[in-house]
C-alpha cells in the first residue's frame, strides 16, 4: 500500500530542478501512506511520484516509480494485485524478465503485453498511474469497488493527480476553493459523493474507471471497464441451501486466502460482529500460525463489543490485542480533518482511527469485514424500506388521507412533538418515490429540512435534489431491499465506508484488505436467489447459515450494534465548548450556509434533551473545521500539518 502523485503538462515544460521540487512537495504530503521510501521519475512533460509502504519484496528492487528497461513505460502503483503470481508466470512464458518479486512489475510488463486490457486481468485493490511514452498517453486506473482512492484536477495547462486531495495543492496552479454543490450533497449524506470533492475543479476518479489522456490533447477520456452484474437468481436457483452454503464457504475461504499473501506481519480487525468474525474464522483455517486480531472497546456498554470479539478470539486461539479507550475527540479531530481532506462526518471514523493505531503497532496488513452488509443486506434500513415500500395502491391512498390530516397540524406542533414528527416523516415516505421513501433512513438533511436551514446566499448557489444520486440505482431493481443494497454498493460503500477505513488506516501506514469485496465473490453473491439474502425479519440468511459450522450462535444471531461512538453525549459535554465556539462564531455564519437561528435551536433542543440533533450538529462541526483548515488556512500551515501528521 502506498501513495502516488504526479502531473501531465500540456504547455509548460519543466527542468529537472522544477520537477524535483514540485513532485517532492506533493509526495511529502503522503509520507504517512508510504513511510518506507519515496521516489520520483519525470520527463519534461510528465512526472510521477511514489511513497512506499513495503508489503511485497522489501528490497530496493521494489521501489517506485518503476520504469521498463526500454524507458518507454513508467508506473506508480498503490494497492495489491492478489493474482500477480499467476500473471507473472504467464508473462515469463511470453519472455518478459523480472527483477523483483513485486506485483508492481507485473503491471509494468502486463501493460507492455496486453495494453490497457491488462486491467481486466487484475484481481485486487489498486489505483495506479501509468505513462506510455510510445503513445504519449497517461492512464489513471482505479479498482472495481473503489478500495483505493485517486483524485485529479484538470485545466488548460495540466492534469494533476494524487492518492489524497492534499497531494495536488503543492503543484502550481491548483486552486483551493470550496465547491458549493459538493457541500450541498455533503449535508445530505455526511460525505461528499463521487465524482465531486469539496474543492472546485478537483474530482474523484470513480470506481472501476480508467482515465486516459494524451500529451498533445487537453481532453480526457473516461471509461468504465467493469460493472457489478445486476442481482439475478437464474444461475443458482436450482441449487439447494446446503449446496449454496458449501459454495459460500469455499469461495469466501478462497477470497480470504488470496489476501493473506504478504512479506510483512498480517492480522485482522475483529469487532465481534458477523463479518469480521467470518474473516478471522477463514484466516484461522488457512494459517498454521495463530492469527493476530485487534479490537477496541468503550466504557459505555451500548458501544462495546469486546466480549464478543474475545469469544471469537478464544475459539480460534488468536493472538488477541484489545484496548478499552475513552476517545479524546478534541485532540483527534484536527488529525481527522487533516487526513480526510474534505468534510467527512461519519463518527465511526474516530474508533477506526483508534483501532488502526493499535493494529499498526503490531502488524502492517489487516483484513477487514467491509462489504458484507451491503452485499448480504445486513443493515436494518433494508428491512425498514421493505416494510415501507411493500404497500399496495389501496394502502397508499389511505396513507395519503392520513398525511393530509397530519399536514393540517401547525408546523410548530409537528416539529416539537417527536412522536408526531416521526409519524409525519413515515407517512410522507410511504407516498413518495422510492428514493424519498428511503431518505429517512439514509439522509441527514432532507430537501425539506434544507429549505428551513439554508441561508439565503447558499440557497441561491445550489439547486436540485441530492436524492438523484441514489435514485438511479434504486430504480434499477423491483425488490425494495435489494434495490437499497444495490444503491449502497455504488454510493455509501465506496464514498463512506471504504473512504473511512482507507484514510484512517493509512494515517498510520496500515494496509487493509476486504475479502468480501473480491469481485469474483461479489459476482457470485449477485447470482444468489433473493430469498437467500433477504427475508422479512431476517437478514444475511445464507451467510449466517453457511457460517454456523465456523461461529457460535451468539455471534451469528445477536442484535447488530455497529461501530460507533457516543457523539450525542459528547456534544453537550466534552465537545460543548468547541461546538459553541465553532458553530456560533461569526466566521461560520458569514459563510451563509445555514441560518444562525437554525443552529442555535438545534443546540438548545439537543442539550436540553428535547430532540436529538447530534448527527446534524456533528456534520456542521466537521464542515466548519474543514473550512478553517483547508479554505481559510495558508499553504505554510498546511505543509506544517503535513509534517506533523505525516
Amino acid at each position: 500500500m502506498c501513495g502516488i502523485a504526479g502531473a501531465l503538462l500540456w504547455k509548460e515544460e519543466l527542468d529537472d530542478g522544477a520537477w524535483s521540487r514540485r513532485l517532492g512537495r506533493m509526495i511529502s504530503t503522503l509520507r504517512h501512506r508510504g513511510p518506507d521510501a519515496q521516489g520520483m521519475w519525470w520527463t519534461q512533460k510528465v512526472g510521477l511520484a511514489h511513497a512506499r509502504l513495503s508489503i511485497l519484496d522489501l528490497s530496493d528492487a521494489g521501489h517506485q516509480p518503476m520504469v521498463s528497461e526500454d524507458r518507454t513505460v513508467a508506473v506508480a502503483f498503490n494497492g495489491e494485485i492478489y493474482n500477480f503470481q499467476e500473471l507473472r508466470a504467464e508473462l515469463e512464458g511470453k519472455g518478459y524478465r523480472f527483477h523483483s518479486r513485486t506485483d508492481t512489475e507485473v503491471l509494468l510488463h502486463g501493460y507492455r503485453a496486453w495494453g490497457a486490457g491488462l486491467v481486466h486481468r487484475l484481481h485486487g485493490m489498486f489505483a495506479f498511474a501509468l505513462w506510455d511514452g510510445m503513445r504519449e498517453e497517461l492512464l489513471l486506473v482505479r479498482d472495481r469497488f473503489g478500495k483505493k482512492p485517486l483524485y485529479y484536477y484538470q485545466d488548460n495547462e495540466k492534469l494533476v493527480f494524487g492518492s489524497e486531495i492534499k497531494a495536488l495543492f503543492p503543484f502550481s496552479g491548483v486552486p483551493r476553493t470550496a465547491d458549493h454543490e459538493a457541500i450541498h450533497h455533503y449535508l445530505t449524506y455526511q460525505y461528499v459523493p463521487t465524482p465531486w470533492t469539496a474543492f472546485q475543479g478537483i474530482r474523484k476518479l470513480p470506481p472501476s474507471s480508467m482515465l486516459r489522456c494524451k500529451r498533445n490533447s487537453h481532453a480526457i477520456k473516461m471509461e468504465r471497464y467493469w460493472a457489478l452484474p445486476l442481482p439475478t437468481q437464474a444461475n443458482r436457483s436450482h441449487m439447494d441451501e446446503r449446496e449454496l452454503e458449501e459454495e459460500f464457504r469455499f469461495l469466501f475461504q478462497k477470497a480470504v486466502r488470496k489476501r493473506m499473501i504478504a512479506d510483512v506481519p498480517l492480522g485482522a480487525f475483529l469487532s465481534g460482529g458477523v463479518d469480521s468474525s467470518a474473516v478471522v474464522a477463514a484466516m484461522a483455517r488457512s494459517s498454521d500460525q495463530p492469527v493476530k486480531t485487534f479490537s477496541i472497546g468503550f466504557e459505555s456498554e451500548d458501544y462495546d463489543e469486546t466480549a464478543y470479539a474475545r469469544m471469537v478470539a478464544e475459539q480460534y486461539g488468536t493472538e488477541h490485542y484489545e484496548e478499552v479507550v475513552r476517545p479524546d475527540a478534541v485532540s483527534i479531530l484536527p488529525k481527522i480533518i487533516w487526513h480526510y481532506g474534505e468534510p467527512f462526518a461519519d463518527p465511526s471514523a474516530i474508533p477506526t482511527f483508534y483501532v488502526s493505531e493499535l493494529t499498526r503497532r503490531h502488524i502492517t496488513v489487516a483484513l477487514s469485514g467491509d462489504g458484507g452488509d451491503e452485499l448480504f443486506l445486513g443493515y436494518s434500513r433494508y428491512q425498514s424500506l421493505y416494510d415501507v415500500d411493500s404497500g399496495n395502491d389501496a394502502l397508499r391512498r389511505v396513507w395519503r388521507v392520513l398525511l393530509s390530516v397530519v399536514d393540517t397540524l401547525p408546523t410548530s406542533l409537528k416539529g416539537n412533538n417527536p412522536f408526531l414528527s416521526k409519524v409525519f416523516s413515515h407517512l410522507r415516505a410511504r407516498v413518495r418515490s422510492r428514493a424519498e421513501r428511503y431518505a429517512p433512513y439514509l439522509v441527514y438533511y432532507s430537501d425539506d429540512d434544507k429549505e428551513g436551514a439554508y441561508g439565503d446566499v447558499f440557497r441561491e448557489l445550489v439547486a436540485g435534489s441530492s436524492l438523484e444520486i441514489v435514485e438511479k440505482y434504486l430504480s434499477e431493481l423491483a425488490h425494495p431491499a435489494l434495490a437499497a443494497g444495490w444503491a449502497d454498493v455504488h454510493t455509501y460503500l465506496p464514498d463512506d465506508i471504504l473512504v473511512k477505513v482507507d484514510v484512517a488506516s493509512m494515517a498510520y501506514g496500515l494496509e487493509t484488505r476486504a475479502p468480501f469485496l473480491d469481485h469474483e465473490f461479489a459476482e457470485w453473491v449477485m447470482s444468489l436467489p433473493i430469498s437467500e439474502k433477504f427475508r422479512p425479519g431476517e437478514s444475511k440468511r445464507l451467510m449466517k447459515k453457511a457460517l454456523e459450522p465456523w461461529l457460535p450462535q451468539e455471534i451469528l444471531y445477536r442484535r447488530k450494534m455497529g461501530f460507533g461512538v457516543p457523539i450525542d453525549q459528547w456534544l453537550c459535554a466534552d465537545l460543548k465548548e468547541m461546538l459553541m465556539d465553532t458553530l456560533l462564531s461569526r466566521d461560520f455564519y458569514e459563510r451563509g450556509i445555514v441560518r444562525q437561528e437554525h443552529v442555535e435551536a438545534m443546540i438548545r433542543e439537543h442539550c436540553a434533551g428535547e430532540r436529538l440533533h447530534h448527527t446534524r450538529l456533528w456534520g456542521l462541526l466537521m464542515l466548519e473545521l474543514w473550512f478553517r483548515t483547508w479554505i481559510d488556512g495558508e499553504d505554510a500551515s498546511l505543509m506544517a500539518a503535513s509534517m506533523l501528521y505525516g
